[in-house]
């Protein structure tokens, strides 16, 4: 009985990472989407809708699974704060689906207005779905861009952690997944312009798959031809332990100790 329980609840955590991945790429996509295919919108209005997006899926998902939305998260989690080794696989695989359906979703629905703004489905709307270096235009190579997703990773996992730390000064009034989402729209405007800010392996890896399978070739290699695909994953999984060490290096071991928090929770304050 414990163990169907156990595998009932595991269930449902991960349908909640399905639901709130799936969240967030239907806004972070559907504004690439609207902004480089429709011509509606620019650069802040992907910062914002992304950021949002980040917000509404943890409030969708927050209370079930901790919505951590990206593996970079999960893998962080469980290295530094105690979540379960034995969930890391499955909640990578529930993510990179909800991102995955979410992907398919926006190609469906902009089917048209693709198809008008780049008939040979090209690095001109495959940034749409996922990451290229230098966005597809400037002169950064992929190693280039992989520092760039690790430092950007690194960034987004040490605020995670200190936003949700509830030894530190957590933001009160459940207001912690609107913090999280303004990191995301910080790192955006401040952190976009060498690799997209992936910032996370799922957000790249579902929506790149189901490009490639609805007519993108070239989907897998950047614009120079190069296999690209492997740098969104490994930055971001380099870069949020880093983050995460960086943290407890410099602020977390400080910390006055209180009652042990849920590993792998966004924590709920009164």
């Amino acid at each position: 009985m414990a163990e169907s329980a156990e595998k009932r609840g595991l269930l449902g955590e991960l349908s909640a990472e399905f639901a709130g991945t799936m969240i967030l790429i239907l806004f972070g996509c559907g504004v690439v989407a609207q902004v480089v295919a429709a011509g509606v919108g620019d650069h802040d209005s992907i910062a914002w809708a992304w950021g949002l997006g980040v917000t509404f899926g943890i409030y969708v998902a927050a209370r079930v699974s901790g919505a951590h939305i990206n593996p970079a998260v999960t893998l962080s989690l469980a290295l530094f704060k105690g979540f379960s080794w034995h969930k890391v696989a499955p909640y990578v695989v529930a993510q990179t689906a909800g991102a995955f359906v979410a992907a398919l979703l926006v190609r469906w629905n902009y089917t048209e207005v693709l198809a008008k703004a780049d008939p040979g489905h090209t690095d001109k709307t495959q940034i749409v779905f996922s990451t290229l270096p230098g966005n597809g235009t400037l002169p950064v190579s992929q190693w280039g861009a992989l520092r760039d997703q690790i430092i950007g990773t690194a960034l987004l996992v040490l605020v995670i952690f200190a936003v949700t730390d509830l030894l530190n000064q957590p933001p009160g009034a459940n207001l912690g997944a609107l913090i999280v989402g303004l990191v995301v729209v910080a790192i955006g405007m401040a952190w976009g312009a060498d690799a997209g800010y992936a910032i996370n392996p799922a957000r790249d890896f579902g929506p790149r798959l189901a490009s490639f399978i609805t007519g993108y070739g070239g989907a897998w290699r950047d614009q120079y031809g190069g296999f690209y695909f492997w740098v969104p994953i490994v930055g971001p999984l380099v870069g949020g332990p880093l983050g995460a060490a960086l943290y407890r290096l410099l602020v977390g071991r400080h910390l006055p100790t209180r009652g042990k928090q849920e590993p792998g929770r966004i924590p709920v304050t009164d």
